[in-house]
């Protein structure tokens, strides 16, 4: 049986025991080089070029990775959505009309949250604090609702613990209820994913009963929210 050639060890190799001459090196580049074509061999240098440079890349040759940008962190868009007629219990354990408590006749802020989730949920709630800060101090009246993902695990007691987390006043409610009813209106506000794992940051305001909701996804700021407010308000 023929022998396989023996590797070459490191050692050997930074010793120069399997150093060629020069002279055989550039005859196997030159041979490599025709092989691989006139065009071909032009972009290896380059490259080889391009990436053994000394001097910096320039700002446009990065993509503009990192750089800031005047572009909004979220989307919007609006849509229409119909509200399903299903039971939730408030936080203070009143069994409700979900319908009704959005059809009060107060502008709508709603997100959808649930008590052991320990990123979005409570950046969400956080913000909504301070949209109601605001708004008070604005002397504007909007129904503030934050909808559980999770209502087999999040009973009234654990929301109003979690609401107390963010001091929230008399028109900002958190509801929970059944499973189906929770899956029922996270389908109908295009907002189920599944698993609570997987949910992401969506704001829905409504002005009025009968009114398109605004749908905002991504991370808002306390002004984007304002803006965003101020805004569908004064649509016709």
């Amino acid at each position: 049986m023929r022998a396989l050639p023996r590797m070459a060890s490191w050692w050997q190799i930074q010793s120069g025991l399997f150093r060629k001459p020069i002279g055989n090196i550039m005859y196997n580049c030159n041979q490599t080089f025709d092989l691989m074509g006139r065009r071909v061999a032009l972009t290896l240098i380059i490259f080889l070029a391009a990436f053994f440079s000394p001097r910096p890349l320039l700002a446009e040759e990065l993509n503009n990775a990192g750089q800031k940008t005047d572009a909004p962190e979220y989307t919007r868009s609006l849509a229409n959505y119909n509200t399903p007629d299903v039971a939730v219990i408030r936080q203070d354990g009143t069994k409700l009309s979900f319908g009704k408590e959005l059809d009060d006749g107060r502008p709508v802020i709603m997100s959808f949250v649930f008590v052991s989730c320990s990123a979005i949920c409570p950046m969400l709630s956080h913000l909504f604090s301070k949209v109601q800060t605001k708004l008070a101090k604005d002397g504007q009246k909007a129904h503030l609702v934050s909808i559980s993902i999770d209502p087999e695990n999040d009973t009234p007691a654990k929301l109003t613990e979690y609401a107390k987390k963010f001091g929230p006043g008399s028109d900002w409610n958190f509801y929970t209820g059944t499973r189906e009813a929770s899956i029922a209106i996270q389908k109908a506000f295009n907002t189920y994913r599944g698993d609570k794992m997987n949910h992401t940051s969506v704001i829905l305001m409504r002005a009025k009963p009968g009114k398109p909701w605004l749908r905002v996804e991504g991370f808002l700021s306390l002004d984007a929210v304002i803006h965003e407010y101020h805004t569908m308000l004064q649509q016709p």
